[in-house]
């Protein structure tokens, strides 16, 4: 029995998500909408016909939610000999323009992308401006206002480490604790963003966020609570108390998924 593990980039505003929504009676998204598990799942199908496919990924991302680094691995039969450079080529050769195999590796067969994973990196991206690129509106949250961006660092500084994030988990989370160790929060301003061979200049934010795993809608909900300390409506002392309160309903509102990029799983 072999195991493949895949490196996979993905645009993910045309999905309900990662997750399959095959078992489920109406898709979340409405009827007819895919998911990126789906869509990779099916092309695998036929590569191992007629062995059923389990595909389990790192982090299972939200509706809207893109990803430059998620893991998932695979199962094959015995009998299955195609290395994992043809098995990458194959399945690109099928799979729709907003999904791409970036590797593909055979791996131990005890490999769990999501459990042997240590750390986890997401970063989101706003611009500052009422009328931002128009190739970059679907990648990044719009934010017409000024920004305190020390405010918003010293308001960072107080999510770091391993702490309840209740006030910052999404009703349905299925995970089993509240509590996640937070390594670093990053905020940088940016000048310029580029895109393809052009290059977008104006004002733009980039959080990024590490932890050893999220909670549902963790990254977004703390994005959308720091947007409320750079505007002023939350003191920096203020995330602190909404931490400890563990009530999601003195944070802020959850920052749109389409700025919102898993960027890299850490494995030791």
């Amino acid at each position: 029995m072999r195991k493949i593990r895949l490196l996979i980039e993905y645009d993910g505003t045309r999905y309900a998500g990662w997750q399959s929504q095959k078992k489920m009676p109406v898709c979340a998204a409405g009827p007819g909408i895919r998911t990126i598990q789906e869509e990779l799942e099916d092309k695998i199908k036929r590569l191992l016909k007629p062995q059923e496919v389990s595909l389990v990924c790192a982090g299972r991302t939200d509706a809207g939610v893109h990803a430059l680094g998620q893991v998932a691995a695979f199962r094959a039969g015995a009998g299955f000999t195609l290395s994992p450079d043809v098995v990458k080529k194959a399945l690109n050769a099928m799979l729709p323009d907003d999904i791409r195999i970036t590797e593909a590796v055979d791996c131990p067969p005890d490999f769990h992308p999501r459990h042997d994973a240590f750390k986890k990196t997401y970063f989101y991206l706003m611009a500052l401006t009422p009328y931002p690129p128009v190739f970059m509106r679907r990648y990044s949250w719009d934010i017409p206002w000024r920004m305190d961006m020390e405010a918003m660092r010293d308001a960072s500084a107080l999510i770091l480490g391993k702490r309840d994030f209740s006030a910052f988990r999404a009703s349905g989370c299925g995970s089993k604790t509240p509590v996640k160790e937070i390594f670093s929060v990053e905020i940088d301003r940016l000048e310029e963003v580029g895109f393809l061979t052009a290059s977008f200049k104006g004002e733009f934010l980039r959080i990024s966020l590490t932890a050893d795993a999220f909670l549902r809608h963790m990254c977004r909900n703390i994005v959308g609570t720091l947007v409320l300390v750079g505007r002023g409506r939350i003191s920096p002392e203020g995330v602190e108390q909404i931490i400890e309160s563990c009530d999601r309903r003195l944070a802020g509102p959850t920052a749109p998924a389409r700025g919102l990029f898993l960027e890299r799983v850490f494995y030791t």
